[in-house]
């Protein structure tokens, strides 16, 4: 709720002549307005919600000295301001004696209003700040106004201040808190629980937190207010220190997506371990197609080095039995890291797999294309009309013999190969030349 700010004062004017009429009627004009203001700004404050909420709160530390001052301080201001009441008063009363005060009557008027002529007991003076406590003090009225504005802006800043934070934090708090006991149900729900998962405790450790940040919150609202830095004298000026709540707002976000990452892993556990069963079975297979394969280099091709093929990963159909069991228990926080472990291991056994294939295939396929490369040959050299020439079928008759026996050792054949290539492209050569002339 709004409460106005300081109290309008004008500086004294000591020594100063006497009023006339129409200067007295001036004065007593603007002190009248001036008395108004402060009427109207100390009953805001009195009604103000946040001060009622002081009064009413078991309050610590900072806000509660503090506000114990202020306390004493609207005290003094309501002391303070029953004596400018009187004091204006009587100096209406005296201006209202005669229509055209008498020179004595405008002498003493001016005393009342520009002169040290209101006395206050000491402790309602509220000078005790600047040195021990007296045992009354003279101000005149704007010097009355002038320690007035001081006190209410000392006492306005607590209120406002506290009443800030607390309208700031505590209802953010438990909004955070509600959003807590959401996301916690869900971690259980999920398996993520104090002592088995890391983001269990820190729900347990961020709940902790709100209860400590809401009582220390309501109890000591001040010790959550940072002023301003401008350096503003305004009564309220700076703001709610947010620092830990905000931290405990991120961390929070941070469990809730990594409870969300669990729960797709729950939604969608059964498929992908169904894929990571098939691309170990995949696996298994081509590794057992290799040791076949191996078996019938070693058989078909001689003098060649035929790589060793290992078997299936143990650890890793072990990893993947571990998975299965999670699933079943429902430990879905354990499932996850594993899952994501065995999906990009079991890729690169897959990988390997079809590594080991091509590598004790490589015979093989070189004996393949040897043999490929051989007839090819011979076809060109029937369609030249040269398939009876004795050296050339010599030659193809070597080089069958060692590519279509076992074993066959690959260097050999290839070399008779190449040998029937060279007789080939010699034997052609004159067919070459002669249709060149022809034409």
């Amino acid at each position: 709720m709004g409460v106005p700010g300081p109290f309008p004062g004008s500086p004294g004017r000591p020594d100063a002549p006497v009023l006339d009429r129409e200067e007295v009627d001036r004065a007593l004009a603007r002190l009248g307005a001036e008395y108004e203001a402060i009427e109207t700004s100390l009953l805001a404050l009195q009604d103000h919600a946040g001060r009622r909420l002081l009064e009413g709160a078991d309050l610590a530390g900072t806000t509660k000295e503090r506000w114990a001052a202020a306390e004493r301080s609207i005290t003094v201001l309501w002391s303070l301001f029953d004596a400018y009441t009187a004091a204006l008063e009587e100096a209406r009363e005296l201006r209202a004696r005669r229509r055209w005060p008498s020179p004595e009557d405008l002498a003493e008027l001016t005393e009342l209003l520009h002169g040290d002529g209101v006395t206050v007991p000491g402790a309602a003076g509220g000078g005790a700040e600047s040195g021990p406590p007296r045992l009354s003090e003279r101000f005149s009225l704007e010097g009355l106004v002038e320690r007035m504005n001081g006190l209410y802006a000392r006492s306005l800043d607590v209120i406002v201040a506290a009443d800030a934070v607390w309208l700031a934090l505590p209802a953010r708090i438990d909004l955070l808190s509600a959003e807590l006991q959401r996301t916690r149900s869900l971690a259980h729900s999920v398996g993520v629980r104090p002592g088995e998962h890391p983001a269990g405790d820190d729900l347990e450790r961020i709940t902790d937190e709100l209860v400590r940040l809401r009582a220390q919150v309501i109890a000591d609202p001040l010790a959550f207010w940072v002023s301003s830095s401008t350096g503003s004298s305004a009564p309220g000026g700076g703001r709610a220190d947010t620092a830990r709540y905000d931290r405990a707002a991120r961390a929070l976000e941070d469990i809730r997506r990594e409870v969300a990452a669990v729960l797709d892993v729950r939604q969608d556990a059964e498929r992908r371990l169904m894929q990571l069963r098939d691309v170990l079975s995949r696996a298994d297979r081509t590794l057992t197609e290799a040791r076949q394969a191996r078996g019938e280099v070693l058989a078909k091709i001689a003098a060649s080095e035929v790589p060793a093929v290992s078997g299936p990963s143990t650890a890793l159909h072990e990893q993947l039995a571990a998975a299965a069991d999670y699933r079943r228990r429902s430990q879905w926080h354990r499932l996850s890291p594993l899952l994501d472990s065995l999906e990009e291991r079991a890729e690169d056994e897959l990988h390997r797999a079809r590594e080991s294939l091509t590598a004790v295939t490589a015979p093989l396929a070189v004996r393949a294309e040897l043999r490929g490369r051989l007839d090819a040959y011979k076809a060109k050299v029937g369609r030249h009309g040269m398939a009876e020439d004795p050296l050339l079928t010599e030659r193809y008759d070597v080089a069958r013999r060692m590519l279509w026996s076992a074993p066959c050792d690959l260097r050999a054949a290839e070399q008779a190969v190449w040998r029937y290539q060279q007789a080939a492209a010699e034997a052609l050569v004159p067919q070459q030349l002669e249709g060149r002339g022809e034409s």
